[in-house]
């Protein structure tokens, strides 16, 4: 199973919104990144991913899964951007700042630290595992 980790300005769509969507979850649509875009196609059914609230608080607020595989995108004229839809499923015990990544040297290569604009984005087995130790784990909703 792969994980990933999904970027959201929190004054815009938070993790606290997708919780209220519920099992049904809600499309992440409007990503107009290739890149971004080439890693929802490849996401499954089932897969999970960090809910990372970016410019507001730039931290990891939660956990979500992927509920439905890449489809076009509702918000897009062009049918070459798709989105996945996801839903809510945990909050971390505690939100690990992108400052915190970056200061954990096991981190050094995951793309957040690296490459904190890209909005949907790859997690290693390992950095997953990190990231869960360094939150103490999740609470569920």
């Amino acid at each position: 199973m792969a994980y990933w980790l999904f970027k959201s300005e929190p004054d815009v769509f938070s993790f606290d919104d997708l919780i209220a969507k519920g099992e049904t979850g809600e499309q992440w649509d409007g990503v107009r990144n290739y890149q971004a875009r080439n890693n929802m196609r490849a996401m499954k059914k089932g897969e999970r991913g960090f809910f990372y609230h970016s410019n507001i608080g730039k931290e990891i607020v939660g956990i979500c899964e992927v509920a439905a595989e890449a489809h076009p995108d509702s918000t897009a004229d062009d049918p070459k951007w798709e989105c996945v839809d996801v839903r809510a499923v945990a909050r971390v015990r505690r939100p690990i700042s992108l400052d915190e990544a970056k200061a954990e040297p096991r981190l050094k290569d995951m793309v957040l630290v690296n490459n904190s604009r890209l909005s949907v984005q790859p997690v290693s087995d390992a950095e997953w595992e990190i990231i869960l130790e360094l939150a103490g784990g999740t609470e569920a909703l």
